[in-house]
């Protein structure tokens, strides 16, 4: 609440140069029906000024009027709501019919931000020419904010008023029927991005948009992101509002869509949640393949989130309803996923049967991009076990095979761990080249996820070229955005690329610093390679200063390396055993 004279004040600013010099008492009785409200007093105001011929007298009574209505319909709120409403419905009965429709409607919208079209579904209008007359009308009155071109927003009050609204004023049938649609215009629209954004994902069979709404289509890939992070938010908000509503076939075809047309950068902790909400919709209809669907999708989704226990559970859940349907090739992508959990958990020999499973399935299948995927899946796990041979004659595959299929993202992941190879074999400079090449692909998807993991590539490839400054800049790049991303894991190891670049340099307590901070976040994540190596880092920058300090830390890393056999582990091993022979 205001003051009285800047409430006064407030009044007078809007509608100063649209009507004669009002009354001080006048002014500070409308000020009092509002509450000194500042949102009810702009509402008010902008009545006044539009309004320049009426005494300020008569809106005081048109306003006492309704301030009376509310009275006789109180629910017992304090006064301040109540002076509010009654200012809503002092402008509210001022539309049109049409206008004052559509006003109820918008307050069944699943958020407070909408589009034009989203509205005319709402409607249930064809022309979005007569839909943007009456948002116009809306935004007249002030009870809606235009925010971009086609674009307009609620204040949360207002909103909660046309709510009130439509339950009091729009039969129940009208209302199922206004947010049957405007859901129905979110799953088509959001099933058109994914054809953008994720292509290779099979879309969902969608009967036919109504007549009486128009999703979008898109021309082109930037133009589907756009409208994604657009309205991220509502389409969240959209599967919780099915669910509520009892829609439960929406429920899951929202989370389902979603989860495949979310923007390339969203945080990893926004879709669970609706993820389980569309879960038990499915279960509740009995769909088994929206089940096996949606529990594949809640084990990537929490493998993004560290959360590999889960992972590894949901996509066991899928690989047993896949089974049970005879869905091969819905098969073949569980073994793959339970063969990147396995990775994750750096059980190599393991990830790599499930990987060489699941390509044979993809090969029969004849699903080219699926079987690149693994294929670049199995050369990152022969890379991670030390098996550079190997890793290298399966990367020439994975790399012609995105190439073909014009897999731009599959192409930059395969550069990725072409340019470890490059750099462990000694080709610094072709080891930059291809990383840079990816992280440009990174840059043109403008996928924030994908920039944060390759940076750290790119970070190692500078590093070996002697690139300090240049690598610095990449590790905190990659911690930034992986903080953002809430991805742990990955912000550890930019933690470590900068640990290793301090200690090259020199600044061995800096070094320090950050090699502890990766070993605390490895071992709060049950990361026990990660967490050696970074001990391993931690040692070798402190063992100038303390060379217990450093055999503590060397001693402790062999204790967690000691369940690993790959080539990889066991040369790690060995070179920390020199070491301590080397500085007993």
């Amino acid at each position: 609440m205001l003051p009285e004279p800047e409430a006064v004040a407030l009044l007078r600013v809007v509608t100063a140069g649209y009507r004669p010099v009002d009354d001080e008492r006048q002014l500070a009785e409308l000020a009092r029906l509002c509450a000194r409200l500042p949102l009810a007093l702009r509402i008010a105001a902008e009545r006044a000024a539009s309004h320049p011929h009426l005494r300020l007298d008569d809106l005081i009574a048109d306003l006492r009027d309704e301030s009376a209505l509310w009275d006789a319909l109180s629910t017992g709120d304090d006064e301040e709501a109540e002076a509010l409403r009654t200012v809503f419905a002092w402008s509210y009965r001022a539309l049109s019919e049409q206008a004052a429709r559509l006003f109820r409607l918008l307050g069944l919208h699943p958020g407070p931000e909408f589009g034009l079209r989203a509205a005319a579904a709402l409607a249930g209008s064809a022309s979005t020419s007569r839909s943007r007359q009456l948002l116009d009308s809306l935004v007249g009155a002030h009870l809606l904010e235009q925010t971009a071109p086609d674009r307009y927003q609620f204040h949360d009050l207002l909103r909660a008023y046309a709510t009130d609204q439509a339950q009091h004023e729009e039969p129940p049938v009208e209302r199922e029927a206004a947010l049957r649609r405007v859901l129905e215009w979110y799953l088509h629209t959001a099933d058109a991005a994914q054809s953008w954004i994720n292509p290779a994902e099979d879309p969902l069979t969608l009967t036919p948009a109504s007549d009486d709404i128009s999703p979008l289509t898109f021309p082109e890939y930037d133009a589907a992101v756009d409208w994604a992070e657009r309205e991220h938010g509502n389409l969240l908000q959209a599967v919780r509002t099915a669910a509520d509503a009892a829609h439960d076939r929406l429920a899951w075809r929202l989370s389902a869509v979603l989860w495949n047309a979310q923007f390339p950068s969203v945080s990893g902790t926004s879709w669970p949640a609706v993820g389980r909400i569309g879960l038990e919709a499915a279960e509740r209809l009995g769909e088994r393949a929206a089940q096996g669907a949606l529990h594949t999708y809640l084990g990537m989704a929490y493998t993004r989130l560290n959360r590999q226990t889960e992972s590894l559970e949901s996509h066991e859940n899928a690989l047993t309803i896949r089974r049970d349907l005879g869905d091969r090739l819905g098969e073949a992508r569980s073994l793959n996923l339970i063969g990147l959990n396995h990775l994750r958990g750096r059980r190599l020999d393991t990830a790599a049967r499930y990987f060489e499973q699941a390509i044979s399935a993809f090969q029969e299948q004849d699903a080219a991009h699926w079987a690149a995927t693994t294929l670049s899946n199995l050369a990152t796990t022969h890379y991670r076990a030390g098996r550079l041979s190997e890793a290298a004659t399966v990367i020439d595959q994975a790399l012609a095979a995105h190439r073909t299929l014009g897999d731009q993202r599959g192409e930059g992941n395969i550069l990725r761990v072409l340019s470890d190879v490059q750099r462990e074999r000694g080709d610094a400079e072709a080891s930059l080249v291809s990383a840079q090449a990816a992280l440009d692909i990174a840059l043109s998807l403008r996928n924030l996820r994908l920039e944060g993991f390759w940076l750290l590539t790119l970070g190692d490839a500078q590093q070996a070229k002697g690139q300090y400054a240049e690598a610095l800049t990449s590790y905190q790049r990659s911690a930034t955005l992986h903080r953002r991303l809430a991805d742990r894991s990955r912000e550890a190891l930019a933690w470590q690329g900068v640990g290793e670049v301090y200690r090259r340099l020199g600044r061995h307590a800096e070094a320090a610093d950050f090699h502890r901070q990766a070993a605390s976040a490895h071992r709060d994540l049950g990361d026990e390679w990660h967490q050696a190596l970074a001990l391993d880092g931690l040692a070798s920058a402190v063992l100038g200063e303390s060379p217990e300090e450093a055999h503590r830390h060397w001693a402790q890393e062999l204790s967690l390396l000691a369940d690993f056999s790959d080539p990889r582990a066991v040369a790690v091993r060995e070179a920390i055993e020199r070491r301590l022979t080397e500085t007993s």
